[in-house]
C-alpha cells in the first residue's frame, strides 16, 4: 500500500484553487502560512490580496510602519503574528539582501517561524525535505494509525513528526504537504467527516474500530480566563482620546480607549477616580452621557466582557503625549484597534 501515492491522487482531483498555490515565491507562501494560522481560508485570503498588494516584497514589509500592517491585520486577531511577520522581514532585508532565506534552518530562525511554517515554505517554494505537521496532518495521522499519544505532549509531536517525514515524498515535498494539509481540512475533518468517501477508508485504523471520533488525542483542557474591561470614550464635539496598549498582553501595539479593568463582573458603575486617564481630566468638566450594555469578545484563551462609557468633555486636557493622545473622530480608521473595538463602533454608526 502506498500512502503517499493515495493521497497525492486525492489531492490532484479535489486541490483547491488558492492563489498561492500558483507560485512559488516564498514571500508570498510565508504570508499566507501566517495569516491562515488561527484563521479560515474564505477569511484570510481578502488579507493575504491585501497585503500583498501593500507589500509586494518582503522588503516592502520591513520598510512599512507598524501602524499600516496593524490596520491591515485588523480582524485577524493573535496580532503578534503582525509584529513578528514585520521583524521577520527585517531580518531578511537587513541579513539576507532583500532575498528569502531557501535554507530550512535560516527559514526556521526567523521571528515567528516555527516548524511546521518552515517546513510549508522551506518545501514548497525550495524542495527541501521537510514534512508540515499542524493540526489537520495530526487529526489524519492519528485516525489513519490509531495513534493515542496526546498530539499536546512532546512525545507526542516527535512521534507524529517522525511518522509524517517516514511518509513524505521526498521528490516532491511541497506537493505532497499541500496535499497532507488539504486532506485533513477538506476530507478528514474534525467533525462528522464522511469516511464512506475517503479513500483510505479500508486503511484507516480507527475507522475498522468504529473509533474515528476518538483521534486525535489531547492531554491537556485550555484554560479559559475572564476578563472584564471598561472603555472610556472621553471626547468633546469634534476630537476622543486614544491609548497604545504597550504591555505584553493582548492586542500589543494596537490603540483602544482609555481602559480601566475591573477583577469582577460588576459593570452597573465605574468610578472615574480609578482611571489612570483621571489625572489628566483635573480643570476639564465632564459629564457621563451613557453606558452601552456589556459586549462579549470570545478569544482563543480568553473572554472579554466589556462596557463602553461615553463622556463628554468640555474641551480636551493637556495630556501626556507618551501615553495618550487627542485625534478627530474622523481619523479614527487610521488607527489599528482591536476587532471589539471596531465592531462596537461599527454598531453605533
Amino acid at each position: 500500500m502506498d500512502l503517499s501515492q493515495i493521497l497525492l491522487d486525492w489531492y490532484q482531483q479535489n486541490q483547491r484553487d488558492l492563489p498561492w498555490r500558483r507560485t512559488n515565491d516564498p514571500y508570498a507562501i510565508w504570508l499566507s502560512e501566517v495569516i491562515l494560522q488561527q484563521t479560515r481560508v474564505d477569511q484570510g485570503m481578502p488579507y493575504w490580496f491585501h497585503f500583498m498588494e501593500a507589500f509586494p516584497t518582503a522588503t516592502d514589509l520591513a520598510n512599512a510602519d507598524e501602524q499600516e500592517v496593524l490596520r491591515l491585520w485588523q480582524g485577524l486577531g493573535y496580532y503578534s503574528r503582525a509584529r513578528n511577520l514585520q521583524a521577520a522581514a527585517k531580518v531578511i532585508r537587513d541579513e539576507y539582501h532583500g532575498i528569502f532565506p531557501n535554507q530550512y534552518g535560516q527559514i526556521r530562525s526567523l521571528k515567528g517561524i516555527g516548524d511546521y511554517t518552515a517546513a510549508a515554505i522551506g518545501s514548497i517554494a525550495f524542495d527541501l525535505p521537510h514534512a508540515v505537521v499542524d493540526g489537520n496532518v495530526y487529526r489524519f495521522l492519528s485516525r489513519l494509525f490509531a495513534i493515542s499519544t496526546p498530539i499536546d505532549s512532546t512525545i507526542g509531536k516527535k512521534e507524529f513528526s517522525e511518522l509524517a517525514n517516514e511518509l513524505l515524498d521526498k521528490n516532491n515535498p511541497g506537493i505532497f504537504n499541500q496535499a497532507l494539509m488539504e486532506f485533513g481540512a477538506m476530507q478528514c475533518k474534525p467533525s462528522n467527516p464522511d469516511c464512506s468517501i475517503c479513500p483510505f477508508m479500508q486503511h484507516c485504523q480507527s475507522y475498522t474500530s468504529n473509533s474515528v471520533s476518538e483521534y486525535p488525542v489531547k492531554s491537556k483542557k485550555t484554560k479559559t480566563r475572564n476578563r472584564y474591561f471598561n472603555f472610556l470614550i472621553l471626547s468633546d464635539e469634534k476630537n476622543t482620546i486614544i491609548q497604545k496598549r504597550e504591555a505584553k498582553d493582548i492586542w500589543q501595539g494596537l490603540y483602544q480607549f482609555p481602559l480601566i479593568e475591573s477583577e469582577n463582573k460588576n459593570h452597573s458603575t465605574i468610578d472615574l477616580s480609578n482611571a489612570d486617564v483621571a489625572q489628566h481630566l483635573k480643570g476639564s468638566s465632564y459629564n457621563m452621557v451613557k453606558a452601552s450594555t456589556v459586549v462579549k469578545h470570545i478569544l482563543s484563551h480568553q473572554i472579554i466582557y466589556a462596557k463602553f462609557w461615553w463622556i463628554k468633555l468640555e474641551n480636551i486636557p493637556s495630556l501626556d503625549a507618551n501615553v495618550y493622545i487627542a485625534i478627530p473622530w474622523s481619523r479614527l480608521g487610521d488607527f489599528g484597534m482591536p476587532q471589539l473595538i471596531v465592531k462596537y463602533l461599527e454598531g453605533e454608526d
